[in-house]
């Protein structure tokens, strides 16, 4: 039998709709109905490509700062919203992604929670993240975890704002209504308390995360290395992903990292995948078509790729896109697909 066959849906007669309306007083419905809604021969994601410019949203993020306080707000965050998912709190089916200011002199409240979130700065330096008690200085570009159920708090010291991009599994816990949160005693954390050092009768919930900060100079480097060893892939260009040194695997369960550099001229061909994928240009200038979408973007610019949407990216010059997806998730549950075209 086709899939068009398979998904075909019933005629409907005055006996059968009387016939569902007895079954929705039983708490029931005819699978017959939805079967071509809810198990589909390709996806069908609700949420759509877009790209949000950073001088715009900039713009909007830093007026926040001065109508609510970061004791006010918590977070002072601008989320990214995708205009396709009906107002949810949502950049993809499966991930939430938000703009984070903190402004000089603040200090957030730290506390934990059961959704895993990265950190990708994008402007400012000098500010910090505390995370189980080891904290690490933020410069543009770094890549910085906060592992579920680890306590972190942000402060920025310095004498300019810091902004950097969140992105977490919020909608993934929530799927599973399994969230949980909860403040910190201390306003804020001790640095350094698990810096491979403890007290003698201490005994940690959990023992410091060695690999949750991905300084970007390094990256950086590994990029300019891989793109001198190895030819370009006529896709990604130099494509990296990245890693947990103790176990060569993604660094988070749900959410997958990755870096690549387009060298300037850089006509990437078309491919999909079932991961939406959400991109941060890290440096550079050019322009990616999403299904019959074209996006030019350049440094610090926001765009999403849906679920099995074709992506092409073109570099004006060399340029630099962070990206992450939920592919950990997909691969451990044998969901994840791609799907790559040969250039015309």
């Amino acid at each position: 039998m086709s899939a068009t066959a398979f998904h075909a849906k019933p005629e409907t007669s005055a006996e059968r709709k009387e016939f569902y309306r007895r079954l929705e007083g039983n708490n029931s419905a005819p699978l017959w109905e939805v079967l071509g809604q809810i198990i589909t021969p390709e996806p069908r994601p609700a949420s759509v490509p877009v790209v949000w410019h950073y001088e715009e949203v900039r713009s909007l993020l830093m007026e926040s700062g001065d109508l609510i306080s970061a004791e006010e707000a918590e977070r002072r965050v601008l989320m990214l919203v995708n205009p396709g998912l009906g107002g949810a709190s949502q950049i993809t089916q499966s991930l939430y992604a938000g703009l984070q200011l903190v402004m000089p002199g603040e200090i957030t409240c730290g506390h934990r929670h059961s959704a895993a979130a990265l950190r990708f700065v994008i402007e400012g330096e000098g500010a910090y993240t505390t995370v189980n008690g080891e904290r690490v200085t933020m410069r543009p570009g770094d890549l910085i975890l906060t592992p579920s159920w680890t306590h972190h708090d942000h402060g920025n010291p310095s004498t300019k704002p810091i902004v950097w991009l969140d992105g977490l599994d919020i909608p993934i816990v929530n799927t599973f209504d399994a969230s949980f949160a909860e403040h910190s005693q201390e306003a804020q954390l001790p640095a350094g308390s698990t810096a491979n050092l403890l007290p003698l009768d201490s005994r940690p919930e959990r023992l410091a995360i060695p690999f949750f900060s991905f300084p970007y100079s390094r990256s950086r480097q590994a990029l300019q290395q891989m793109r001198a060893a190895s030819p370009l892939h006529p896709t990604h260009g130099i494509k990296m992903q990245f890693i947990n040194p103790a176990t060569g695997g993604y660094p988070m369960p749900t959410i997958g990292a990755f870096l690549q550099l387009l060298p300037a001229g850089f006509h990437g061909a078309s491919y999909r995948s079932t991961d939406a994928t959400v991109f941060c240009v890290a440096e550079g200038r050019g322009r990616s078509l999403v299904g019959d979408n074209s996006f030019e973007w350049v440094e610090h610019d926001i765009f999403v790729v849906p679920s099995w949407c074709p992506v092409t990216h073109e570099a004006r010059q060399e340029s630099v896109l962070f990206s992450f997806s939920d592919r950990p998730a997909q691969k451990a549950l044998g969901l994840w697909r791609e799907q790559a075209f040969e250039l015309a």
